[in-house]
């Protein structure tokens, strides 16, 4: 076996699921997905695919009224003066995470230099990695709970000898999100280093900050069509359709014919059915992503000021994304969040994601955190994790005089 497969690591937020799994007393929170089952009209959908008798191979770019529908919602999210999103641009995908390691098969080398933002989603370093990339992290820095970038420290590791740039904004776990003025510094200087940009916007309905077009800043506001820019998206999240396995591609429409040959060699095509469940979600996105958005935010809202008021907790809002990532201070023990993840678990019944699963950096203020996703369809569930958060920090108080 390949040794850039046998240095994978072993996801920790599976570890912690594995350690809850089977327990009906834990309160989960470790995946990220809703508890809500995908609207009936889509589940319909595919249903009414499978009775009559959809069930043969696909386009490897996905069926054309798909790629249309997706074009056209690509394109009805735009700022103006965006350039449109055309079907010749747009490849169908088994999932948001095969999207991405279809952009990384398509785009790295073994050796090539890929600049990666943390903490994120494992993934998105690991793909790369396995690849055979040379890995470069530039980590988001904790500011009162608050995470932020360092541009001038990003800026100075893009290079002309990197290939890629890997952005997921809103971000999964902290929900930072890039600012309009902040991807147009990155365009400017990827251009001018011939570097092919990895953006992985699938929170991008999931932002609770007032805009034009009610999402958050898109790299394809800005980048022309032929732009080094490849854009990833999901029905998961906005769509309540995690299990799924639906995703989707925006490329330079010179790359698509090529991506269809890399489709073809990993999946072949994305089931039938599954993609006429997907039309449907596109074309009556008003009756479910709106409402989404409005609950997750409520959750939001619901879970952060109680997570605020217990002591010892850093945190601060999300402006996008479904989750809230807080540090745990008071205790030294606190610091290592795989091993505390696991207590919660065993000893409290909270199923939460470290934090240390989305970043390598051994740097003190990034040790500690812990995910929370608070897509849940009962507000109470949250409150009753925070109570259970809460006995289990009064029983593991600091000495006093420490």
């Amino acid at each position: 076996m390949r040794q850039a497969v046998l240095n994978l690591e072993e996801s920790m937020i599976r570890q912690v699921a594995n350690a809850g799994m089977g327990r009906d007393d834990v309160l989960k929170f470790w995946f990220g997905e809703s508890d809500e089952v995908t609207p009936a009209f889509i589940r319909q959908a595919a249903a009414d695919s499978l009775t009559s008798g959809e069930t043969f191979y696909a386009h490897n770019l996905g069926l054309p009224e798909l790629r249309e529908e997706i074009a056209r919602y690509c394109s009805a999210l735009r700022t103006s003066g965006a350039a449109p999103v055309g079907v010749d641009r747009v490849a169908v995908t088994a999932g948001g995470v095969n999207a991405l390691m279809l952009a990384v098969q398509a785009l790295v080398n073994a050796g090539d230099r890929v600049v990666v933002v943390t903490p994120v989603w494992p993934n998105l370093t690991a793909q790369p990695a396995v690849m055979g990339a040379e890995l470069h992290c530039v980590s988001l820095r904790p500011v009162g709970g608050q995470w932020q970038l360092d541009m001038a420290e990003l800026l100075a590791a893009i290079t002309p000898a990197t290939r890629l740039l890997v952005l997921n904004a809103p971000n999964n776990p902290t929900g930072w999100t890039l600012s309009r003025a902040e991807q147009q510094t990155l365009l400017a200087h990827c251009r001018s280093t011939g570097t092919w940009i990895l953006a992985d916007e699938v929170y991008e309905r999931l932002y609770y900050e007032p805009t034009p077009n009610g999402c958050a800043p898109s790299f394809l506001d800005i980048a022309d069509t032929q732009d080094r820019l490849v854009v990833v998206h999901s029905f998961s999240k906005s769509f309540l359709m995690t299990g799924w396995r639906l995703g989707w591609l925006v490329m330079p429409p010179d790359m698509t014919p090529h991506m269809g040959k890399l489709i073809e060699f990993n999946t072949s095509c994305s089931p039938v059915f599954v993609q006429r469940a997907g039309v449907v979600a596109l074309q009556r996105t008003d009756e479910v992503t709106p409402r989404v958005v409005a609950h997750l935010k409520a959750c939001r809202d619901t879970l952060v000021p109680l997570l605020q008021a217990l002591p010892g907790v850093q945190l601060a809002p999300a402006a996008g994304g479904m989750y809230a990532f807080f540090r745990l201070t008071g205790r030294p023990e606190f610091q290592d969040s795989l091993a505390t993840a696991k207590r919660l678990v065993a000893e409290a019944g909270l199923g939460l994601a470290p934090g240390a699963a989305f970043t390598n950096s051994a740097e003190p203020a990034e040790q500690g955190w812990l995910r929370w996703c608070f897509a849940s369809q009962q507000p109470e569930r949250l409150r009753q994790g925070v109570q259970r958060l809460a006995v289990w920090l009064a029983q593991n108080k600091p000495p006093a005089g420490l």
